[in-house]
């Protein structure tokens, strides 16, 4: 009981005030990936006060461009200019009633990988030799297994 009274004083003060935590974040951007190469598609995906009216999205490698109302939020899909330098680039939402947001698109270097990934020596790989014994070796074990089974299966029926 002591517990509940201010929990019912603290839950009528934020009804009556109106605060929420859906009002705090009403006016948001989001860039998926918000990290890409310069070349690739970056989705936009924003919400304003109103998301049934477009809203406008800048930045210095994308331009302008107009989200569209789309499943409740606003989206749109751009695609960074092949010659944008590396860096970081705020992206920025304005909204027709006014509300603004903005985030950070992160553009990095495309890496050409100049050979595979170091992982051991590599000596299964090397032709020649190591077939044959490979072979010979894997015979040999399986010889061993089934000798190993009639001599178990033998021993069974005797004892």
């Amino acid at each position: 009981m002591r517990t509940f009274v201010p929990a019912v004083a603290a839950g009528l003060t934020i009804a009556l005030t109106g605060a929420s935590p859906a009002a705090a974040a009403a006016t948001f951007i989001e860039l998926n990936p918000s990290t890409v190469r310069a070349g690739d598609e970056v989705a936009l995906r924003a919400s304003c006060d109103d998301n049934l009216k477009p809203a406008t999205v800048t930045s210095e490698p994308i331009g302008s461009v107009t989200v569209s109302p789309e499943f409740g939020f606003l989206t749109a899909t751009v695609r960074v200019p092949a010659g944008t330098e590396t860096g970081d680039y705020p992206v920025a939402l304005r909204c027709q009633q006014g509300g603004a947001a903005t985030t950070t698109l992160h553009v990095v270097a495309k890496v050409v990988p100049s050979k595979g990934p170091a992982t051991g020596g590599g000596g299964t790989a090397v032709s020649g030799t190591t077939g044959p014994l490979l072979i010979g070796g894997g015979l040999a074990a399986l010889l061993a297994g089934l000798v190993l089974g009639v001599l178990s299966l033998r021993r069974r029926r005797v004892g």
